[in-house]
């Protein structure tokens, strides 16, 4: 009885580990795929539009893909201000940023602050769902650590900037510019990009409103992103 019981978690504990390796390398074909081709939707889009769609069946996406040099410099360094200064400088962790997060987390006595990098928001955003949970962190580094292995800081910036969310169906630079400014990805101004940038860690209220908090927080981005590095 022992024997047959001991077979039978060692059976499963096989098959779990087979379906985790899986799993692992799903993603990894996938992230080597897309170093050269553009996604056409990512797990945010999808989650996306189904909750749009269970209130409006007509509901759709407003999505447009923009090549990296076709997109504002200015947005680029407002993004990389707001959301990780150190971007060109870390291999997809910013041990400090994690630090302070695991800190505030501990305080609140919740799973609230993340301390992610762009590259960890792309690796949710590609694969991934909003939830918070360690489990959910652990493949984000994983995956974080795939992509930072097989792509460049500029295809990861690149990327970024054509799936973030900025607003409810509103995804990529070049979509959210043409819906809040009637402008292309392109030619947006400092001001634009910095207020955009705000919006990025809640694009659901920020989309909608934008108070005297984000105002500020843009004024301060303003006031660094002239010297932020970009790749």
């Amino acid at each position: 009885m022992k024997k047959r019981i001991f077979r039978w978690l060692w059976r499963s504990l096989l098959l779990i580990f087979a379906l985790v390796l899986a799993t692992q390398f799903w993603f990894f074909a996938q992230i080597f795929y897309w170093r050269d081709n553009n996604p056409s939707d990512t797990s945010f889009m999808r989650l996306a539009q189904i909750e749009s769609q269970a209130k409006n069946p007509q509901a759709k996406l407003i999505h447009t893909w923009m090549p990296y040099e076709q997109i504002s410099i200015h947005l680029k360094r407002a993004v990389v201000t707001a959301e990780d200064s150190r971007f060109l400088e870390h291999d997809g962790f910013d041990w400090g940023g994690i630090q302070y997060a695991l800190e505030k987390n501990l305080i609140r006595g919740r799973t609230r602050a993340g301390g992610s990098t762009i590259t960890q928001q792309l690796a949710k955003n590609l694969f991934l769902t909003p939830t918070r949970s360690y489990l959910r962190k652990g493949q984000e580094a994983v995956i974080a650590m795939m992509i930072e292995t097989l792509w460049s800081k500029r295809r990861i910036l690149e990327v970024y900037l054509n799936v973030a969310q900025w607003g409810d169906n509103i995804f990529g630079a070049e979509a959210a510019a043409r819906y809040y400014y009637r402008v292309p990805a392109a030619s947006l101004d400092p001001a634009e990009s910095a207020r955009l940038a705000v919006m990025l860690p809640n694009p659901h209220r920020y989309g909608r409103t934008f108070g005297s908090v984000q105002q500020g927080r843009t004024q301060r981005i303003l006031s660094y992103m002239g010297s932020a590095q970009v790749p």
